[in-house]
């Protein structure tokens, strides 16, 4: 219990410092753009409402959940099947290299010539992003599996999908936990600007219009309602992740105790 209060305390010590000196440095603000936090803090309420948050919010995470999972699901087959094969490796990766230095949001107008303005094109630019952390970390992950444990497994006639699922994806599964975290924080920035070109609700689309009808305030909640997105749900893949990979922390926390 102790303990857990204090790395609590030691996770809200910071956040705690800044909001407070974001308080005080804008109390007597009386800049347009930059209003006292006070005052964004009572506009939240009015602002988020439960209409607000039905037709804005709701559909972002939505879309955001949409694009992470199908990038998710891609970058770990595709990047297993590349990993596995020297030459498939060869060949491919010339591209990937390509591909993955063009800067998903350049690509918006391109994927609206095909997807259209709907849910679809936002969808897709999200996966486009999102891909190429959890595709390169796990080709990496797979690349890495120890070479005693395959040739082990090889003796004992575990091939195909039981080396696969045995073998191969346990091994590369820290790595392909690296590129999904990486991966979140990229959707939530494609996400946003996505909902920026063409589009009817949604949390970016939101902000911009706060933004164009000087509604600064409520611009700033819309803000800080991100920023509270993007923490909620990097707790969450924390929580998945130490459940998923609680054999390989167990792992590290007994060699830590070993030394």
């Amino acid at each position: 219990m102790r303990r857990l209060l204090r790395r609590l305390v030691f996770a809200l010590a910071l956040p705690v410092v800044l909001v407070a000196v974001w308080w005080v440095s804008s109390s007597g603000s009386e800049d347009v753009y930059w209003p006292p936090l006070r005052t964004i803090v009572s506009a939240f309420p009015d602002v988020w409402t439960g209409e607000r948050w039905r037709g804005d919010v709701l559909p972002s995470v939505l879309r955001l959940a949409a694009g992470y999972l199908l990038a998710g699901v891609a970058g770990v087959a595709l990047g297993t099947l590349i990993g596995s094969y020297r030459r498939v490796r060869a060949v491919c990766e010339p591209v990937l290299e390509f591909l993955r230095a063009v800067p998903p949001p350049v690509l918006v107008p391109v994927i609206m010539l095909f997807a259209g303005i709907g849910d679809t094109m936002k969808i897709v630019v999200i996966a486009s992003g999102c891909v190429w952390p959890v595709l390169l970390n796990t080709v990496e992950g797979v690349r890495a599996v120890d070479t005693v444990t395959a040739e082990t497994a090889r003796s004992y006639g575990i091939t195909g999908a039981a080396r696969l699922r045995h073998v191969v994806l346990p091994s590369a599964s820290p790595q392909v936990f690296a590129g999904l975290r990486q991966a979140l924080s990229v959707g939530i920035i494609l996400m946003v600007i996505s909902e920026m070109f063409a589009a009817s609700n949604g949390l970016g689309f939101t902000v911009v219009q706060f933004q164009r009808s000087f509604a600064i305030p409520d611009m700033w909640t819309g803000i800080l309602l991100l920023g509270l997105l993007g923490f909620v749900l990097s707790v969450l893949f924390q929580l998945v992740e130490r459940r998923a990979l609680g054999w390989y922390h167990g792992l590290r926390a007994a060699a830590r105790r070993s030394r």
